[in-house]
């Protein structure tokens, strides 16, 4: 079925070789905006908690816009509105880029801010389901408000909601393919090059979505890691092994 993908292509390289390019882009495109995503939304989930209103507000604010426009109006905004809305300079040198550059930052951009406004609300939610001991007691140690987040709060929620970003992570490498609507040739886009010049689309299409299966589980066994890791035992967890020696202790 996937011998196809073995054949030589129209410009001497193997089908195989353009699935493995787009798998490349597909690749960089998600780590750097997953990185990206996750330290702009630390900075807006923390931003939506704090007590200074004006911060609060803009923070809100950014989560409506990128969280409630589609991600694929979103590229579209990136790719060809930005370039006209900036200095000519800017813009034109952003129309200039080289492919596949002209075509990656400004998808790299769009996925980066429409997950970080996903990630901002996860953390948001983690620093919320903090008891509010945790903050009376930093302010009890004189601490300011930001050691207060950087070494007590930020640390605790984080924890709590990896199993959330668990999600984000792997939607962001499926929300990859919406690049190709702005000429990125990432995995889908090469996936449909190489269906419309060998006519196999099963083939071509189903070694795609092997391969978007493959990072899926990986990214969801590596935040599985992440999870144990850093977990935060409960109440029930940390009684548990208590009662089992009282009830060794009786029988003894």
């Amino acid at each position: 079925m996937f011998d196809v993908l073995f054949d030589q292509a129209s410009d001497g390289q193997r089908y195989l070789d353009w699935l493995m390019s787009g798998l490349g882009w597909t690749l960089a495109l998600a780590f750097f905006g997953w990185w990206i995503a996750f330290a702009v939304g630390i900075l807006v989930g923390v931003g939506r908690t704090v007590e200074i209103r004006s911060v609060a507000l803009l923070a809100r604010l950014y989560v409506e816009i990128f969280r409630n426009i589609p991600v694929l109006v979103q590229m579209f905004l990136w790719y060809f509105v930005l370039p006209e809305i900036l200095p000519a300079a800017a813009g034109h040198w952003l129309k200039q880029l080289p492919p596949p550059w002209g075509s990656f930052l400004p998808a790299l951009a769009c996925l980066s801010f429409y997950t970080a406004s996903r990630v901002a609300e996860q953390v948001r939610a983690g620093i919320e389901a903090l008891p509010k001991g945790q903050a009376e007691a930093t302010r009890a140690l004189g601490l300011s408000s930001v050691q207060a987040y950087r070494l007590v709060i930020l640390p605790q929620a984080l924890r709590l909601i990896v199993p959330s970003l668990t999600s984000e992570v792997m939607a962001i490498y499926k929300n990859t393919s919406v690049a190709l609507t702005i000429g990125l040739l990432e995995l889908t886009a090469q996936a449909r090059q190489v269906s419309e010049e060998t006519f196999q689309t099963f083939a071509a299409f189903g070694a795609a979505t092997l391969a978007y299966l493959t990072l899926a589980l990986v990214a969801y066994g590596l935040m599985t890691l992440v999870d144990r890791r850093f977990h935060i035992p409960g109440p029930a967890q940390r009684s548990r092994p208590r009662y089992g020696r009282l009830r060794t202790a009786k029988e003894a």
